[in-house]
């Protein structure tokens, strides 16, 4: 995969060169000041986001989390694309309700005519204009957590508090590195040491995360944060694709106690389990990314239903929310379907 602007490509982004994850190309930020010239302003955007997709995933988690669904909309695309783009087909004649466009490669080319890079999700379009504002991948959940705030729900966390910035920072930049990326590394390589290299390098670091798990509830401090977000959506995929799909095979998961009940505590956390679709993760990497899997068989396993055994991770205290409090039930135009059941 060689994606021109990192995210989550399309289609005819996977092939068979050395993977390397791109900057950006439309890196434009909604902030409150609207320095960019886009202010954050309720309803005027559109987060479009695919359930198969890591990167997506976080925004979608820090959306649900911080209560901004009345004033961000959010389109989900396919996990099937074809070679021109992500497209709209969930949706009633394949277009969607808000953008009223089939592809979110329309919005690339309504920003910049004549684009021919690559459309990747997340992104976040302009709804009056159709233009794409941002495919930012790693911004965006930073502004939804600092630039939003006059949106926010009441109860809403602290995603990026300011007396731990330094620490999440430097967490992330490892978990991004060898994790979010090492899969990436992993299930792309072209030859055997390109693979070690990005499979020892995944599990050393799961083994670095390890002890501080062990004695901390959550990465850093005492309440979720971006460093868990970004942690989880790699993890909560990681049996279901990583592990064979990838080759990331030392072990799986549920063979790591800690990062399995880590992951578990969070994916029963509201705001984390209830936007995950496995589904959609499996068909996606398994039918769409050909060149590792050319049949496009997608596998029965693995069981689901070990995702909401208990965890005990509330016996480390922590308090998930800060001084706040859980969001309110999904909506119910964007439940998922619960593990186990199609």
């Amino acid at each position: 995969m060689s994606g021109s602007n990192g995210g989550m490509p399309g289609n005819s982004e996977y092939g068979t060169k050395p993977f390397k994850r791109s900057k950006s190309h439309f890196t434009d930020r909604i902030t409150a000041d609207g320095r960019d010239g886009w202010p954050v302003e309720a309803n005027r955007y559109r987060l479009v986001a695919s359930r198969a997709c890591p990167w997506a995933s976080r925004a979608v988690i820090s959306r649900r989390l911080l209560g901004l669904e009345d004033a961000l909309s959010l389109a989900i695309a396919d996990p099937i694309q074809d070679d021109r783009s992500w497209r709209f087909t969930l949706d009633a004649d394949g277009l969607d309700p808000v953008l009223k466009i089939h592809l979110l490669g329309e919005a690339y080319e309504k920003r910049e005519p004549g684009y021919s890079g690559g459309v990747s999700v997340p992104a976040v379009v302009e709804v009056p204009s159709g233009k794409l504002v941002t495919n930012d991948y790693q911004q965006i959940t930073l502004d939804l957590a600092t630039e939003w705030t006059a949106l926010y729900r009441p109860g809403a966390p602290d995603l990026y508090p300011h007396a731990h910035r330094d620490e999440i920072d430097e967490v992330m930049a490892g978990v991004y590195e060898d994790v979010n990326n090492g899969v990436y590394r992993a299930g792309f390589a072209t030859n055997q040491e390109e693979y070690q290299a990005a499979c020892t390098g995944l599990f050393r670091r799961l083994d670095q995360l390890t002890p501080r798990l062990e004695r901390q509830r959550y990465l850093v401090g005492d309440t979720i944060t971006e460093a868990d977000i970004r942690l989880f959506t790699t993890l909560v995929r990681f049996d279901t694709v990583y592990h064979g799909h990838f080759k990331c095979n030392l072990r799986k998961l549920s063979e790591m106690p800690t990062l399995w009940a880590y992951t578990r505590d969070l994916f029963q956390t509201p705001g984390f389990g209830d936007t995950v679709d496995f589904d959609h993760i499996k068909r996606h990497y398994y039918q769409v990314q050909s060149g590792i899997n050319p049949i496009g068989i997608v596998p029965l396993g693995p069981d689901l239903s070990g995702w909401l055994m208990p965890h005990h991770r509330q016996e480390l205290g922590g308090h998930p929310f800060g001084d706040g409090t859980p969001p309110e039930p999904v909506r119910t135009d964007e439940e998922v379907p619960p593990p186990g059941r199609p």
